[in-house]
């Protein structure tokens, strides 16, 4: 971590997922500053670091700077800054919190687009169909996490977007790995679920009741 004449800088560039995250947590949990910044060179690290920075109470302001973006944050009990163009505030429900007595929370792992293997064409109908299904648990089902093959799914025209799409209405949390959408080269076309990172998805395993992998 550098330091800069006013705020802490964190220069997280070319730093894989999810170490811009790791590094923000270290700097929050060591010290809890009042503002500092965070260096980061691509969009999904931009969107996973002002997405947990949202969850401990920070307002994020990105701006971009020779092909890099520069993410100030603030925390929201600190005295206020002047507003900028892309400031993102606190995003408390982002947070999930532990699973209270007696209350059941199913996390759905999906590390694919197709159900089983064997044939595409067949497991992309049995996913649809599984989506489609999932409803019938209820209360109980918590959480989607999509990694690899599977954040395909959240672009508008595949076969399983309106699936998930109605399984988000339905206030099912989903979260899709923004390493995966960025290799993939989808980001700027995700219309469904919140972008996340590996931090999230350990966290997500952890404080599920139970995890179904498909």
């Amino acid at each position: 971590m550098s330091t800069s004449p006013s705020v802490p800088v964190l220069d997280c560039a070319g730093m894989p997922c999810p170490q811009p995250v790791l590094q923000c947590k270290q700097c929050v949990d060591n010290g809890s500053p009042a503002a500092f910044e965070v260096v980061v060179d691509n969009d999904a690290a931009r969107e996973n670091v002002t997405r947990y920075l949202g969850t401990r109470g920070y307002a994020v302001r990105a701006e971009a700077r020779d092909g890099r973006w520069r993410l100030t944050a603030r925390h929201q009990d600190a005295a206020p800054a002047a507003p900028g163009p892309q400031d993102a505030a606190p995003r408390p429900d982002a947070a999930p919190a532990p699973a209270a007595a007696g209350e059941h929370k199913v996390c759905v792992f999906l590390p694919s687009e197709f159900v089983g293997s064997g044939d595409d064409a067949l497991g992309a109908k049995l996913m649809v169909a599984f989506l489609g299904t999932l409803p019938e648990l209820g209360e109980e089902l918590w959480r989607l996490v999509l990694v690899n093959g599977a954040v395909r799914m959240t672009v508008p025209g595949h076969p399983a977007f309106e699936k998930l799409s109605a399984l988000a209405d339905a206030g099912v949390s989903i979260l899709v790995c923004g390493t995966c959408l960025d290799f993939f080269g989808l980001l700027e076309r995700k219309a469904v679920g919140q972008t996340t990172n590996m931090l999230d998805v350990v966290t997500s395993l952890q404080l599920a009741t139970k995890v179904v992998r498909v």
